[in-house]
């Protein structure tokens, strides 16, 4: 079936070095299922802890299902990411020792079932961010001169 992007969280990308990528289910009730079909997500300020050996979202809010009942879900609650056992370990060892944070970068129907992609993040100081937007420009200025040279070339032909 392929996968359909639900939202992404653009900012983890500016705020963090993403070092490792992660893929997790998630425990979710039937109208958060429907309200993610309607694409009504967002992932802003969301990041995941990992307590008593089981890992959980925090954050992440779902709007309510638009056709719900009193049945309908609390947009904010915790919500239970499914991980193998090996590597909420290795998640919760990282995270306790050397400092890194869990942050959800995107969240996606897989084969029907919502999954989470989740990132083990260091964060980015002003200096680095500042490092990175330099870098951005120098590689867009080389790319927009290789463009008006080859574009010089042509016209000389």
């Amino acid at each position: 079936m392929g996968e359909k992007l639900i939202c992404n969280n653009k900012k983890a990308f500016h705020d963090y070095f993403i070092e490792e990528r992660f893929e997790a289910g998630m425990v979710l009730q039937g109208t958060e299922v429907k309200s993610l079909r309607n694409g009504k997500a967002n992932l802003n300020d969301s990041f995941a802890m990992v307590k008593n050996g089981e890992a959980f979202l925090h954050n992440f809010h779902i709007n309510p299902y638009d056709f719900g009942n009193r049945e309908n879900h609390d947009p904010d609650r915790m919500r239970k990411l499914l991980l193998h056992k090996k590597e909420i370990v290795k998640l919760f060892s990282k995270i306790r020792e050397q400092g890194y944070t869990l942050i959800p970068l995107r969240v996606y129907f897989k084969d029907g079932k919502v999954k989470t992609e989740l990132g083990l993040a260091k964060g980015k100081k002003n200096y680095d961010k500042r490092e990175v937007m330099k870098e951005k420009d120098m590689r867009r200025d080389v790319v927009v001169a290789l463009k008006e040279r080859n574009r010089g070339s042509r016209d000389r032909d």
